[in-house]
């Protein structure tokens, strides 16, 4: 062999087989597939449990919710020197005759033209109908046909739906009555108790894990109460603006209407999407075409001021989320769990969120960072 060819071959000692590299990948890739195969694992068993359970989380998950709007009053009459115990009665019973008078003046008048409703909406969408078919779109009768059927048909049986979907998740054994109880009474031990849990979870899990349980747990408790807060903030005001205008220009049901926009608010996106068409299709059967163009830009201008401005300004802090995170959360929660898992589904994967920040910055923290191969090494004295 000449000397060029062997200064030519490469040194076994400072130069890697091709065969063990392409082990090594393989390895390093089968290694993170069983470990994403493990948590896939671990969800479906998560998810499985929750649907079994659900008779039992879902009276829990609502009583939080309750709970995070009832604890700065109770706080605060706690901190005026009243006992826990009766701060907690005293919001709950404050809680329960709001709940009352508001069902007692609106529900009746909701539950009446909710029939009323439904048909205003079927003839807006067969209004609709004849217009694309008309000049310039000319749809075939075909095209339209199996949607405007499916349309009809969900309009009409909405108001069974939204009476029943609240509850779907409940077994038929226990009725809504119960499910009622449970939330208030949960409501009540959280608001009177929950200051006790995080030390006595402290105590129980250990200094080490109950210092990372009480931080994340306390962040999640933030963040849920500014979302529902939040929430219902926004919601008032969409139905207060979208529901004078609806008054001004003496559009028919204009308080069930008002009420649907509050509700809808509730679900990010869709909620508003779907009162706004509402709004609109009744205006376009009551009160003609150039009204319903006058409520499209109603909804549309109150939509863009709390998409760019009331959103951005109240809940930035709090939730900390993508826009296309709440469209797939809100779609699929209520795929799985109906309108209430549409209501909880923002929520929920705020809470992942707060956690996944929290496993960041922890991660971030204990990483050392590695010195540059490429750097020169500082002299020494």
């Amino acid at each position: 062999m000449s000397e060029a060819n062997k200064d030519q071959r490469p040194d076994d000692n400072t130069t890697r087989d091709r065969g063990d590299v392409i082990g090594a990948g393989i390895l390093w890739l089968a290694k993170w597939a069983v470990c994403i195969v493990a948590i896939a694992a671990g969800a479906w068993v998560l998810g499985f449990l929750i649907a079994r359970l659900w008779v039992v989380i879902l009276p829990v998950a609502l009583a939080v919710v309750v709970a995070t709007v009832l604890w700065p009053p109770v706080r605060w009459l706690t901190a005026h020197g009243l006992r826990p115990a009766l701060a907690a009665t005293i919001g709950v019973l404050g809680f329960i005759g709001l709940l009352a008078g508001v069902i007692g003046l609106i529900v009746p008048s909701v539950v009446n033209q909710a029939p009323e409703l439904a048909d205003k909406a079927s003839e807006g969408v067969n209004q609709v109908r004849k217009w694309l078919q008309g000049p310039p779109l000319r749809l075939r009768d075909e095209e339209l046909d199996s949607a405007v059927d499916a349309i009809v048909s969900r309009l009409q049986s909405s108001s069974e739906q939204i009476a029943t979907g609240v509850f779907s998740g409940v077994s038929t054994a226990t009725s809504v009555l119960v499910t009622l109880f449970l939330v208030l009474v949960l409501t009540f031990f959280f608001v009177k108790d929950g200051p006790r849990f995080l030390p006595w979870l402290h105590s129980v899990s250990g200094s080490h894990s109950g210092r990372h349980l009480e931080e994340v747990l306390g962040r999640i408790w933030v963040v849920l109460g500014g979302f529902i807060r939040t929430q219902a903030l926004v919601s008032l005001i969409d139905a207060v603006l979208i529901g004078a205008g609806l008054v001004i220009l003496g559009v028919p049901l204009a308080l069930v209407l008002a009420v649907i926009t509050f509700l809808g608010g509730f679900v990010p996106m869709v909620g508003a999407f779907v009162a706004g068409a509402l709004a609109v299709l009744v205006a376009l059967v009551g009160n003609g075409f150039v009204t319903a163009l006058i409520v499209l830009g109603i909804v549309i201008a109150v939509q863009q001021l709390e998409g760019n401005v009331l959103q951005p300004i109240l809940q930035s802090r709090t939730m900390n989320l993508h826009a296309v995170i709440v469209l797939l959360a809100v779609t699929a929660g209520g795929s799985l769990y109906g309108i209430v898992g549409a209501f909880l589904a923002v929520p929920v994967v705020a809470m992942a969120a707060v956690v996944l920040r929290y496993v960041g910055e922890q991660i971030d923290a204990a990483t050392v960072a590695l010195p540059d191969p490429d750097s020169e090494p500082e002299p020494t004295e």
